[in-house]
């Protein structure tokens, strides 16, 4: 089974694509895919589809919803095992896989079986984890790389074709998070590599987008100001501080504050910390509280 999430939901059993069209059918997959080869409450999917008040046929409805999933992913591996009998005749693996055996009933729960395929998700993660690592052996050039080949796994929001309900929405923040902190260590090192300029396109559409995302301002202003554009730095720092106190009540960070008097102090561009942060660090910092602009 391949799944792709970073972006519309992709679900293949075989090749042969998994995807149910009404939106609650969808919403279970979408969950299931997430979670892949670990058991999802009854109660989990239940919330996800009807929130805290769901109706008495909750558990009936939702025992609907997987048959038709099986039924789909049954017709993938009836299509896998026939394209596998032409190729090779004798063999009979597929035959002996059931629908019930890739979407299983679990004590408490389902289960949705990978069968050792490709996950967009598990791709990113491992490509960026290697790509932190890089970075704090201070190999930014292959930080670069890995960390730009991570990102380019995502085609858009993650389940940007899914109706979320309150577990998908956790999940898709979570994501985001993930590909936001993955994306700064990316600048990080092409900063680090003197790419200042070919950085400013990209930066000057993040910091409208995420307006009060103080680390991508501090790498915008560092760029500015490595390309003899320091007016234009200072002017970055001015704007995210009025945006900080007037959607956060906060004011700029010590370090963005070091930043913008070591702009003004001098006219040579001062070196950025060495530091890598991880998702969970960035999820959890209320100086980088994301308030995006679309």
């Amino acid at each position: 089974m391949d799944i792709d999430v970073l972006g519309p939901l992709g679900v293949r059993v075989n090749g042969v694509a998994v995807m149910p069209t009404a939106p609650k059918p969808r919403k279970v997959l979408a969950l299931l895919a997430l979670h892949v080869d670990r058991v999802l409450p009854v109660d989990l999917l239940i919330e996800e589809l009807w929130g805290q008040r769901p109706p008495r046929s909750a558990r009936t409805t939702l025992q609907t919803y997987i048959l038709q999933l099986r039924e789909l992913i049954g017709a993938a591996l009836q299509a896998g095992a026939a394209r596998c009998a032409e190729l090779e005749p004798a063999s009979q693996d597929m035959v002996s896989v059931s629908a019930k055996d890739v979407l299983v009933t679990a004590p408490g729960g389902y289960l949705l079986r990978g069968g050792g395929g490709a996950s967009d998700v598990q791709k990113f993660e491992r490509l960026a984890g290697m790509g932190y690592r890089a970075m704090d052996a201070e190999d930014f050039a292959g930080a670069a790389r890995l960390l730009r080949e991570a990102l380019s796994l995502w085609s858009g929001s993650a389940l940007a074709d899914v109706q979320t309900g309150a577990q998908l929405e956790m999940e898709v923040r979570r994501l985001e998070e993930t590909r936001l902190c993955a994306l700064y260590q990316r600048i990080e090192a092409d900063l680090r590599l003197g790419r200042h300029r070919e950085l400013l396109g990209e930066l000057t559409v993040l910091v409208s987008r995420y307006r009060t995302h103080e680390n991508l301002h501090g790498q915008f202003m560092l760029a500015l100001h490595r390309s003899g554009r320091r007016g234009e730095a200072l002017s970055v720092y001015q704007r995210l501080r009025q945006a900080l106190v007037r959607d956060l009540g906060l004011e700029p960070s010590a370090g963005l504050r070091r930043l913008q008097r070591a702009i003004l102090e001098t006219s040579e561009a001062p070196a950025p910390a060495a530091r890598v942060l991880r998702p969970e660090a960035l999820a959890g910092s209320s100086r980088d509280r994301l308030v995006r602009v679309d």
